[in-house]
């Protein structure tokens, strides 16, 4: 039975989250996907301001596909993270306490999530369609210029995910 889940993220939420729960999360989060990263990584190393506050957040690595009529989305599966591992650990300290993905994540992520208090969820590679269905709505946050790389925020209602790394740094994709 799926654990549900309101976004933002407490403390206490992401320290009795266990590697391999199944959960169903409501409320809104952030998006973004490789280029998006390197832009914010960027700022950081400049100690210039994000575009967007980061802290207490959940980020979903996503580049969603356009809206048919009738829908806030269209098909939005998740990508592969190790792609955002470079970039993750700094906006790890910036508080971001979620990060929504598919695959693997490097040993350095994984410490920082273990020092910094942060969740990793595994999204269903592969149910693009079935997942764009708990999101009710899209909103454009920063770098439109990347289309669907652009950093939006959704509001979602019963967004299906599995734990895949808890805030202890154990592991559903290492031990199987």
């Amino acid at each position: 039975m799926a654990i549900k889940i309101t976004l933002p993220l407490t403390d206490e939420t992401v320290k009795n989250l266990k590697a391999g729960d199944s959960v169903l999360i409501t409320g809104s989060m952030l998006t973004g996907r490789d280029a998006a990263h390197k832009r914010l990584y960027e700022l950081i190393e400049n100690n210039q301001p994000l575009p967007v506050d980061v802290d207490g957040e959940v980020i979903y690595y996503v580049g969603p596909a356009p809206a048919k009529p009738g829908h806030a989305v269209g098909p939005a599966g998740p990508t592969s993270s190790y792609r955002m591992d470079k970039y993750a650990p700094a906006l790890l300290d910036r508080g971001l306490k979620g990060m929504i993905g598919k695959g693997k994540r490097s040993k350095e992520v994984i410490d920082s999530m273990k020092k910094n208090g942060c969740i990793y969820f595994a999204a269903i590679g592969g149910a693009a369609a079935l997942i764009s269905r708990s999101i009710k709505k899209i909103e454009t946050l920063a770098y439109e210029d990347l289309g669907t790389e652009a950093i939006y925020r959704f509001t979602v209602e019963d967004f299906p995910a599995i734990v895949a790394i808890d805030a202890k740094g154990n592991s559903v994709l290492a031990e199987g």
